[in-house]
């Protein structure tokens, strides 16, 4: 923490930053509200409207989505790297608490039940995500408090009317747009009404620790999360490896094929009432007819179903038909929240595969020794953490793959981008790549949005950690892609192939790897139009298609070096 504060363009984000660090080395709780003026001043593109009386809807939206449901709750944050570290402070065994999550944001937390919740920190990252996103909820909180003391509003909280006339008059009476309420009432949902009475009530004071902060801490708790796949994978110590970054559900979709097979079922279980809004999107997708988009549809409604909890019999089929394929599934209950999962390509079924993944000579995948490690791309500086850690644990390692969301400047929502440039905020440094994928490798498996190649990126700091002044400077520079793992992770690439630590605030160029590198971004945000984010926007069913059409051409990219390695030993 006490490393100097990188150079963002923006000398009121640097002192932002600045000055919760500094906060933050202290051994006692400190005030939310001391960091209110310093957040407003930064004039984040995501809190345009910090300093204005007038309540910012899209940032409070924004951060209610990415902080757990109790936050309505809470009085003090603890931010700790492992269950161990939580115990050896004095707070006690937080894994007893009521486990907690967020919609939109991975991050293990535990709640108390008495105004104490606790978080799981992979890296500093984290801190530079939770500090502005806990400040701008409190700020936005408390302007709404301040509109709910008018008798006229507290009436209409007291009569929880949910008619049309009745949510319009209570909007009016908050100062705020009828539709940014029935967005908050959506995200709510039962915890609506209690919630606005709460916000009625009183203001939000809330206070922060930090247990623990030094490299060793963070190094410790990435340990304990992968300590869990060694032993249960012991060849993985000398076995090559693909590294993936992306997600849960791609992959082990489309190499067990599983939704494809099933698919009369989970159309009939779209039968549900409950589901109507899938059924329609269903005949949609039907009607158009384009390529893959069946495939992507039957992924996306099965996910849906498992997360309503009431599928547990297809879930439980899932899994087997995943152990069958050599898929295993990792999560550390005692460290951060970032699922493992470990895939044998010998064990693959080319029978099962999606369609679109059966490449000619399959077959000789069979004597492959080597594993895809996919981890649930992880926040910031976790990346660094995580790849580091893992490339020194492995065999070989065979490729990198980083597929992730990102903002973009100049496409739409949808789009694929394909970095050439990084710039890494944490380091400073500028990395020129050989990204493996091309338009070509794409442009078949997208029907609603564009393949940018050769773009440049800028892995940020932090979601809020951003204002006009930031994205202006990047974007006459080129910088179209926002998003941050892409620079911590090449700092890791950097490591894995040169003797020394990666440098600081230079040019780097990684060509000549010794490895595959590839680089795939979806546009999930275009944060240049005002109030325009995803506590404004869901990708819905349509963000899936360019997460798809990424993961195809991944897995492709895959095969293609394993056949042909195969080829090779075979001396075919």
């Amino acid at each position: 923490m006490d490393r100097e504060v990188p150079r963002t363009g923006s000398e009121e984000i640097e002192l932002y930053i600045r000055t919760y660090y500094s906060l933050l080395r202290s051994t006692a709780e400190i005030q939310i509200r001391t960091l209110e003026e310093v957040h407003a001043a930064m004039a984040s593109s995501l809190h345009a409207s910090a300093r204005s009386t007038e309540p910012d809807m899209p940032a409070f939206i924004y951060s209610t989505l990415r902080l757990p449901a109790c936050i309505a709750e809470v009085e003090r944050v603890i931010l700790g790297q492992s269950a161990e570290v939580f115990q050896r402070r004095g707070v006690g065994n937080v894994r007893a608490w009521r486990p907690v999550a967020a919609r939109a944001r991975r991050r293990r937390s535990y709640y108390d039940g008495a105004g104490t919740l606790a978080c799981y920190i992979a890296s500093r990252s984290d801190i530079d995500d939770i500090l502005p996103m806990l400040t701008a909820f409190q700020i936005e909180w408390n302007k709404l408090h301040t509109r709910t003391q008018g008798l006229q509003v507290r009436r209409l909280l007291e009569s929880r009317s949910e008619s049309e006339d009745a949510l319009a008059a209570l909007a009016v009476g908050v100062g705020i747009d009828p539709a940014d309420l029935g967005r908050l009432k959506q995200v709510w949902g039962e915890a609506f009404w209690p919630n606005l009475e709460a916000i009625s009530s009183g203001p939000k004071r809330m206070r922060v620790r930090l247990l623990a902060g030094s490299l060793t801490d963070y190094q410790r708790a990435t340990q304990q999360w992968w300590k869990e796949v060694e032993e249960a994978i012991p060849s993985i110590l000398q076995r090559p490896v693909y590294f993936v970054s992306s997600n849960t559900h791609s992959l082990v979709n489309l190499l067990t094929g599983f939704a494809l097979r099933r698919e009369s079922e989970l159309i009939g279980m779209l039968q549900d009432p409950g589901f109507s809004d899938l059924l329609v999107e269903w005949k949609e997708v039907e009607a158009r007819g384009a390529r893959g988009g069946r495939e992507n549809y039957l992924y996306y409604a099965l996910r849906r179903l498992l997360e309503t909890g009431g599928a547990r019999a297809l879930e439980a089929e899932r899994a087997r038909a995943e152990e069958e394929c050599g898929i295993r599934r990792f999560r550390s209950e005692q460290s951060f929240d970032v699922e493992i999962q470990v895939l044998e390509l010998a064990r693959l079924r080319p029978d099962w595969l999606d369609p679109r993944l059966r490449v000619p000579e399959l077959s000789r995948l069979q004597s492959s020794d080597a594993l895809i490690v996919n981890v649930d791309y992880p926040l910031g500086m976790a990346a660094f953490q995580i790849l580091s850690h893992l490339a020194a644990r492995v065999g070989e390692i065979r490729g990198v793959y980083i597929l992730g969301k990102a903002a973009t400047l100049n496409g739409v929502v949808g789009d694929v981008m394909l970095p050439a440039v990084v710039h890494d905020e944490h380091s400073q440094n500028t990395y020129l790549i050989e990204n493996c994928f091309s338009a070509s490798n794409l442009e078949e498996d997208l029907t609603y949005g564009s393949v940018l190649d050769n773009q440049k990126a800028v892995s940020v700091r932090g979601t809020f950690l951003q204002n006009v002044r930031f994205m202006d400077v990047f974007y006459r520079e080129g910088y179209t892609d926002i998003e941050m793992e892409a620079g911590p992770y090449l700092s890791a690439v950097y490591e894995m192939f040169r003797p020394k630590r990666h440098p600081e605030n230079e040019v780097v160029t990684l060509y000549g790897l010794p490895f595959e590198l590839g680089i795939l971004h979806y546009a999930s945000d275009k944060p240049i139009n005002k109030g325009r984010n995803l506590a404004s926007a869901s990708l819905s069913y349509h963000g899936l298609e360019p997460t798809y059409a990424a993961s195809l051409a991944i897995l492709r990219q895959v095969f293609r070096q394993e056949i042909e390695a195969a080829g090779l030993r075979s001396g075919a």
